[in-house]
């Protein structure tokens, strides 16, 4: 398939699985807490992490997380978008530690033609995994998405 898709090619109920996968590794961690300005040490200090936290190790910044599962899916989602329109919830299910391999699935919720005829909103719900197939977040979002009757994202042209 092409770079992202168009809105008749989203059915409700079906299952978009992303691929491939992501292993975040210290550097990953350690540059995102850098850039997004995030100095909690459980992100950024080894010895705190294994000494005053539940888990004993370094945590990956949620953001982070949401970051490369939303990135994950624009192939197959927001590709072709005209607009992403919002995240309805992010929902922290377990944490991610460095090494970590991140999976991603979208379902298609809800699809809705606009008035106009030539786009629609597509609802989708991705679920972010890791690799021994625990499900770490959970997202909602709603993208505008050409049709292929659109005049300046239909078919065989690509978006400025």
């Amino acid at each position: 398939m092409a770079y992202g898709r168009y809105f008749e090619e989203f059915t409700v109920g079906q299952v978009l699985k992303h691929w491939p996968g992501r292993t975040i590794s210290e550097a990953d961690c350690t540059w995102f807490a850098l850039l997004t300005m995030n100095q909690h040490p459980v992100h950024s200090d080894a010895h705190y992490a294994e000494k005053y936290t539940q888990h004993k190790q370094r945590l990956v910044l949620g953001p982070l997380v949401f970051s490369i599962g939303i990135g994950m899916t624009v192939a197959d989602i927001s590709g072709k978008a005209i607009a992403n329109l919002e995240i309805e919830r992010i929902t922290h299910d377990r944490p991610t530690f460095i090494g970590d391999t991140l999976y991603a699935e979208t379902d298609i919720l809800d699809t809705k033609e606009s008035a106009q005829g030539d786009r629609g909103v597509v609802a989708v719900e991705t679920r972010v995994t890791n690799q021994r197939g625990e499900v770490v977040m959970t997202f909602r979002r709603k993208a505008l998405v050409p049709k292929k009757n659109h005049p300046t994202l239909g078919e065989g042209r690509l978006p400025v």
